[in-house]
């Protein structure tokens, strides 16, 4: 039976990462994608593939975000909800309601809790700064949804390989930095197996980056 797949703002580095394994990895062979993004042409070199539908749009455009996601199963956000509106988490909420579509995957920054300790977190919450304020409540608004929600604290990213331990809501931070490909990894587990982290906020980065009070690059 095909899985179907919808990742907003799919022209994302960590999107781009997790479409590209979706849809060479035989693992994951029956999963569909639909990719929302603005300005569609720059994933042209998949508008001909099969398994793909690419959809043109504004993802805080309530209207937009809820046509686009009929008939979906999971939804990926691959963006963090810095709007102070929080219309983008709003879109999402009310276009998987109207839908029934129950699972989502949504982007969000470390330090959502104060479980950064120590001068990195000091650090961090003086670099994200206002923008937090949004991503806190775009975390309590999915909380609060009823719906099937993971939330994606991640880290400081970089371009390594795949490095990561995966820490949960009542847990430290683990690391400071991590890779792109890694919260990739981290996505596609849960597209392979949905139950996992189901309503949870999860971290995920390099252990061995713990103790640094700044990004490792």
């Amino acid at each position: 039976m095909t899985k179907k797949v919808m990742i907003l703002a799919a022209n994302g580095q960590i999107a781009r990462i997790v479409e590209h394994r979706i849809l060479t990895e035989d693992a994951f062979a029956d999963v569909d994608l639909t990719l929302f993004l603005r300005g569609a042409s720059r994933l042209s070199q998949l508008q001909d593939n099969p398994r793909v539908t690419l959809v043109e749009g504004d993802i805080t455009d309530q209207t937009a975000v809820t046509a686009a996601m009929a008939d979906q199963d999971l939804v990926f956000v691959a963006v963090v909800d810095h709007d102070p509106q929080n219309r983008l988490t709003t879109a999402v909420m009310a276009g998987m309601q109207a839908n029934h579509v129950d699972r989502v995957i949504f982007t969000n920054v470390l330090g959502l809790y104060n479980e950064v300790n120590g001068e990195f977190g000091r650090w961090n919450l003086r670099m994200i700064g206002a923008g937090m304020v949004p991503a806190r409540q775009s975390d309590e608004l999915l909380a609060s949804s009823g719906l099937d929600y993971t939330t994606l604290r991640l880290p400081w990213l970089n371009d390594r390989d795949i490095q990561y331990t995966v820490t949960t809501r009542d847990q430290p931070y683990d690391g400071v930095s991590g890779s792109r490909a890694s919260v990739a990894d981290v996505v596609l587990s849960i597209i392979a197996d949905p139950k996992r982290y189901s309503h949870d906020s999860i971290g995920m980065a390099d252990p061995n980056t713990e103790g640094q009070d700044r990004p490792v690059y």
